[in-house]
């Protein structure tokens, strides 16, 4: 079954992003649990949370279906020994958050070498990250998100990803999120069946399906391999339409959060009612 949804809003509370999930016909959802824009944040309260969880239990929304994304700051790879420092420390609320809020996954980007030390050296600094802060947690996987290879982003290779995996101590605890914008945008033609095959070949190859807990699902502003992060509608990009059809008809990306981050927002309930019209039923 495909469990697709919507980033939301959570505008004036995180509680309210179940309901507005539900207003867009949304079975699953993404959402912060904190601003992305700044360091640090106010606690939760726990009055705030209860209403979280019970609204999700109200409106069938399980924690498997729910991709909290952290904060944008957080760079897991920085060179900077201070800026490293207060990114963990920024990247361990964002795991305590989804603790108090009883959600299983965190979404991230894995981070960035600034140029200032090379490719393997920054993975490796991102997978330590990611091993600190699994030692002081419990019960939150760390889903990276792959990149659209921009500036000096690392994750916009299958390989990398996988690079990071192999250094990640708790492998239980690991998983994957495909944004496909990103994967267009770094060179994976999704948009062919020859490119969509070989893509999910190599990550299958690299990092390996058991990995992947959740995709975002966007088209592309700009052409396969421009290294460029700019999301589409769906359907009305570089991408293009064939390739969702692809997508939902892949068993592959049943029961995990298949997100929208489009950019107009007013379309994601006709986005949403269109992917599902292209799932085929069961007797297909």
């Amino acid at each position: 079954m495909k469990y697709i949804g919507a980033h939301v809003s959570v505008e004036s509370g995180v509680s309210n992003a179940p309901l507005n999930a539900a207003k867009i016909g949304a079975k699953a959802f993404a959402l912060f649990t904190r601003n992305p824009s700044r360091w640090t944040s106010p606690a939760l309260k726990d009055k705030e949370v209860a209403a979280f969880k019970a609204n999700c239990i109200e409106l069938g929304y399980s924690p498997e279906h729910i991709l909290p994304h952290d904060s944008y700051l957080i760079n897991l790879g920085s060179p900077d020994p201070e800026k490293l420092q207060k990114s963990r420390e920024a990247f361990l609320d964002e795991f305590r958050r989804c603790e108090q809020l009883g959600l299983t996954m965190l979404n991230f980007h894995p981070g960035s070498h600034l140029k200032l030390i090379d490719t393997e050296a920054c993975l490796d600094l991102i997978a330590e990250s990611i091993n600190l802060a699994l030692e002081q947690t419990a019960g939150v996987k760390a889903v990276i998100e792959n990149t659209a290879g921009q500036g000096s982003n690392l994750g916009f290779t299958f390989a990398q990803i996988g690079h990071i995996i192999s250094k990640v101590t708790d492998k239980s605890r690991i998983g994957v999120c495909v944004d496909t914008c990103h994967a267009f945008a770094a060179g994976y033609n999704l948009a062919t069946p020859d490119g969509y095959k070989a893509a999910w070949d190599e990550f299958d190859r690299e990092i390996g399906f058991e990995y992947l807990s959740a995709m975002h699902i966007n088209d592309s502003k700009k052409g396969v391999g421009c290294k460029v992060d700019r999301h589409e509608c769906i359907g009305k990009g570089a991408i293009g339409e064939n390739f969702f059809k692809m997508l939902m008809a892949d068993k592959r990306m049943d029961n995990i959060p298949l997100i929208l981050e489009t950019p107009d927002m007013d379309l994601w309930q006709q986005e949403i009612e269109w992917l599902y019209s292209l799932v085929p039923s069961e007797a297909e």
